[in-house]
């Protein structure tokens, strides 16, 4: 029986995996450029040769997450700073220790003069963080252009996301090393006073969790099965 309770467990973390998925997407329902993530699954025999010999039961585990990058809810803010990248582009941001790409379009100066988005300053098309001189006026046109008064500082650099994309924070993101992940850029564009929140709604990551945690259940109630067969299998060959 103890491969029928191995089942029973591989199906439950696999359960347990989707669970903390759907609850970081409702948690971040209304986080700027917050993309959903949604766990993969894969069923599998056991490797022939274990120390039980073969087995005929099929598990299940969870062999990656992805990100949706579906569009999410646009809401006008009318705050001049607040952005929403044109098609599927992604504002390209410094990490400290490499490039990351976000969504999230509600930009601010901080104490530097730095436009940032989340506290991660903006890269602009010349490969340059985009600072503005103190008390210069800012402002963000269409076509991407950060002016401080009439004076172009540089325009917001931006590329489209392919492949494979994994987070590497709430509403930041990037393409899956070695996965055929690749950020494409773009012509940069952008649509000033409104700004793009979350891709996953209330009811549907309501919905999602009742249904893994009923499956979880349901994989807890198989190994409670399986060992309750096993202690029977015990008595019966003491009873002998």
């Amino acid at each position: 029986m103890a491969d029928g309770i191995y089942v029973g467990m591989a199906a439950a973390a696999a359960r347990a995996e989707q669970l903390d998925a759907i609850a970081d997407n409702l948690a971040n329902v209304e986080t700027p450029g917050f993309k959903a993530s949604h766990p993969a699954f894969q069923s599998f025999l056991p490797q022939p040769g274990g120390a039980r010999g073969p087995s005929d039961k099929v598990s299940t585990a969870v062999v990656g997450s992805g990100a949706n990058l579906a569009t999410g809810t646009i809401v006008g803010t009318g705050n001049p700073l607040d952005v929403v990248p044109k098609d599927d582009g992604f504002l390209v941001i410094d990490t400290g220790s490499g490039p990351g790409f976000t969504r999230n379009g509600r930009l601010m100066l901080n104490g530097d003069g730095f436009l940032v988005s989340a506290g991660h300053p903006l890269v602009g098309v010349s490969g340059n963080l985009i600072q503005v001189p103190p008390g210069a006026p800012v402002t963000l046109r269409e076509s991407g252009a950060v002016m401080a008064g009439q004076v172009e500082l540089d325009r917001l650099s931006m590329v489209r996301l392919t492949g494979p994309v994994g987070h590497l924070g709430a509403s930041l993101y990037a393409p899956v090393a070695g996965q055929g992940g690749a950020a494409v850029p773009m012509e940069p564009g952008i649509t000033v006073g409104q700004v793009e929140l979350g891709n996953s709604t209330a009811l549907q990551a309501t919905v999602d969790m009742i249904g893994a945690q009923r499956q979880f259940e349901t994989a807890m109630q198989a190994i409670q099965t399986y060992r309750r067969l096993d202690d029977r299998v015990i008595e019966v060959g003491k009873s002998r």
